[in-house]
């Protein structure tokens, strides 16, 4: 695996663990309710702002994502959806950046 390869996958990885850490925490405390939680990402001002900046950007990374991955031949690019759904943009971008290099490693090499 090649040094970007390891950098995005620690990224999924951290990416990944952050936001559940916070999530599982507000599940401790609230339940697993969806009706609660999306209230929460509202509950004032600055978190409705960062929330809406976040669901913004990964509808634009979805739009750039799917169009480069029919430019770069990257396989299963719909798997960044559900990763952007279940975790959020911290998985979901450094997972297709991951696929995509992965991609471009096997055009240079040869399968094998």
């Amino acid at each position: 695996m090649n040094g970007s390869r390891t950098f995005y996958l620690i990224m999924m990885i951290v990416g990944t663990v952050t936001p559940w850490y916070f999530f599982s925490g507000f599940i401790a405390e609230n339940g697993a309710g969806l009706g609660g939680f999306i209230g929460a990402m509202y509950a004032n001002s600055a978190a409705g702002g960062a929330v809406s900046d976040l669901f913004l950007s990964a509808a634009v990374f979805w739009v750039w994502s799917y169009a480069d991955a029919k430019k770069q031949n990257v396989r299963n690019w719909w798997l960044v959806i559900p990763a952007t759904l279940a975790v959020g943009l911290s998985l979901a971008l450094p997972y297709y950046l991951w696929m995509r290099a992965g991609t471009k490693q096997e055009t240079i090499l040869p399968a094998q």
